[in-house]
């Protein structure tokens, strides 16, 4: 009876430290993620566009699920850094506790 109810303890302080705070990537970082803490960069997008010198980021955040603010987009990245010919786009997605979450794009291009 004791494992039981110590199991079920467990379980049940796993699913609050998960918390409300999210960013959550498309399936190419491969679907990691973490309860405590994760910070996992993947590929979003790839061109036939070649080279280019110029790096843009841009980035949202979400505060326990309530508030949740920023420009994540391409566009923006791409805005930031002068970027017209997009070569390949990564995404990296942060997240503590459910407490806070970050998702950057990250835009190479000329």
């Amino acid at each position: 009876m004791k494992k039981i109810i110590v199991c079920t303890l467990g379980l049940t302080a796993l699913v609050f430290l998960n918390g409300c705070a999210s960013a959550w990537p498309s399936a190419n970082t491969g679907g990691v993620n973490g309860v405590v803490y994760a910070n996992v960069t993947g590929p979003l997008w790839v061109s036939p566009n070649a080279g280019g010198s110029k790096v843009g980021t841009a980035s949202a955040e979400s505060i326990l699920g309530i508030v949740g603010t920023g420009d994540a987009s391409v566009q923006a990245a791409a805005s930031k850094a002068g970027i017209t010919k997009v070569n390949h786009v990564d995404q990296n997605y942060q997240h503590f506790l459910g407490i806070w979450a970050e998702y950057t794009v990250t835009v190479y291009g000329e």
